[in-house]
């Protein structure tokens, strides 16, 4: 068994609780569903929001909703690097998986070009 990571973004609509619980929750249910992840695999999850979004931490949702009360997880704020994406939730899934795993990252909504920077 090795470890690697997945990762995924997406962008939220608004700095509200319930506008990070939609995003964090869309992003973790496709992940989960491109990756086969289950809460056995996880070695941890770092999350990461740019500084206008405040209202709620990613990870609470994660626990809660998805129900990973298991995996080790931290929040953080992302880089403030001038002209880039607002508004964006980030998510690095590290799980431990065999040696041939390819993972599928996920980046959806205004995220989606993150890929190209």
């Amino acid at each position: 068994m090795i470890s690697k990571g997945i990762r995924g973004a997406i962008t939220v609509e608004a700095n509200t609780e319930a506008a990070i619980k939609v995003a964090t929750i869309e992003l973790l249910n496709e992940m989960i569903a491109q990756n086969n992840i289950t809460q056995d695999k996880i070695s941890h999850v770092i999350f990461t929001v740019t500084s206008d979004l405040n209202a709620a931490f990613p990870a609470k949702f994660a626990r809660l909703v998805i129900g990973w009360d298991k995996a080790a997880m931290m929040c953080f704020n992302e880089l403030d690097v001038p002209n880039s994406r607002r508004m964006c939730l980030r998510v690095l899934v590290v799980i431990n998986c065999e040696e041939n795993f390819v993972p599928n990252f996920v980046y959806l909504k205004g995220a989606k070009n993150l890929r190209s920077n």
